[in-house]
């Protein structure tokens, strides 16, 4: 079951990471710009914020499993949208249905988690997810950069709606239901209401979820940024790209790993501390390499593989102690962890390329604001946690 769930919530990597390399052959393709074709990434993580709000509540009412079952067979739908789109505005549109269906299963995938498990043990098991799940984005790229040739930025789409109906079966066959009858609150507007009230006056939940959602605010301004990045401004093939952000993704899972095996010696808030510690740093000396260091590639690369593994040491444990914080309400909880995660990937992914695709400056900016932002929260919300 943890690896369907792994696989669920994997959905967002494997959807953005598998086409990164074709994006500038989809531009060409669509007779359109890189700052419009980078819509498509924006609307998926809008899809996926908004997707998570609504259907995160709604699973405390109404339970776990029937959802989970529906989104995932839409998401399967909107990939086949994606492969036949013939203009980029139809694109942005099945785009925005695909973030939407595919938060169902990460929304609901933490819900499911936060039902069996608490405290260190759930850091392990969010940890252990994102060791099983650090696997998409490792291979996405490489997929997608194998893929691109012989069946096109199209065929990489019918490969994901495919992935969609293979997560379906999975979660037919092992994900039972976690929330029984007695432990959920009805429906209607007035339990919605009373939940999300319940979770956003909890002021340590909050400062855990944005140290969360700006951890991965960070990953993707590089995320969004760094086919250009790497094709304009460091000169790199698609190819070579393809490699380059696999072993950034390698980090994570090691990263994971890693923590996964000091819970216990260490607690997860401690550790969460010390990713966006990492994170913080990494940041400031990449806006010093992209100003005044002159964007060498011996330079960038290394600091880009500090940012993206600190996220190793942020995600799961944020997750768990955020969730932690409001067990009588796990999916409205996970839903407003994951509308915070992609609404402000959303928001990230058009202002990282504001400058045009030959400066890498924005990017760092906006990696650093966002470590910055964590580190507040966590401080200052989160200190009493």
């Amino acid at each position: 079951m943890l690896c369907v769930l792994a696989l669920l919530s994997a959905i967002a990597p494997l959807a953005t990471d598998m086409y990164l390399p074709g994006l500038p052959t989809m531009a060409e393709g669509l007779d359109t710009s890189a700052s419009t074709i980078q819509l498509t990434l924006t609307t998926f993580m809008a899809g996926l914020g908004i997707g998570q709000l609504i259907i995160g509540p709604l699973s405390d009412g109404w339970g776990r499993r029937r959802l989970l079952i529906a989104g995932t067979m839409l998401c399967a739908v909107s990939g086949v949208l994606c492969a036949i789109a013939p203009t980029v505005e139809v694109l942005i549109a099945a785009r925005l249905l695909q973030g939407f269906s595919g938060g169902a299963g990460i929304v609901l995938a933490r819900a499911v988690i936060a039902d069996r498990a608490r405290g260190d043990a759930a850091a392990r098991v969010f940890s252990i997810m994102m060791i099983i799940g650090g696997v998409a984005p490792v291979i996405a790229p490489l997929m997608g950069g194998a893929l691109l040739g012989p069946i096109g930025w199209r065929g990489i789409f019918w490969v994901l709606a495919g992935a969609s109906i293979a997560m379906l079966a999975g979660v037919l066959t092992l994900v039972p239901e976690t929330l029984p009858p007695e432990r959920r609150h009805g429906g209607g507007l007035a339990a919605l209401t009373r939940n999300l009230r319940y979770v956003v006056r909890n002021r340590v939940y909050l400062g855990y979820t944005f140290a969360f959602a700006f951890g991965f605010g960070a990953l993707f301004s590089y995320i969004s940024a760094s086919p250009f990045i790497a094709e304009h401004v460091l000169r790199l093939s698609p190819g070579q790209f393809s490699i380059v952000f696999a072993v950034n993704s390698v980090g994570i899972v090691a990263a994971s790993i890693v923590n996964t095996r000091l819970i216990g010696t260490f607690d997860a808030r401690q550790l969460l501390t010390f990713g966006v510690s990492v994170l913080v740093a990494s940041g400031a000396l990449l806006v010093l390499a992209t100003t005044i260091g002159g964007t060498r590639i011996w330079l960038v690369l290394p600091l880009l593989f500090g940012v993206v593994s600190s996220i190793g040491f942020i995600m799961g444990n944020a997750t768990a102690l955020s969730q932690g914080q409001v067990p009588d309400a796990a999916g409205t909880g996970s839903a407003l962890m994951g509308a915070s995660q992609f609404g402000l990937a959303a928001l990230v992914s058009p202002l990282v390329g504001i400058a045009g695709p030959g400066t890498a400056v924005p990017m760092a900016i906006a990696i650093l604001a966002s470590g910055a932002v964590a580190m507040t929260a966590l401080k200052v919300l989160a200190r009493t946690g």
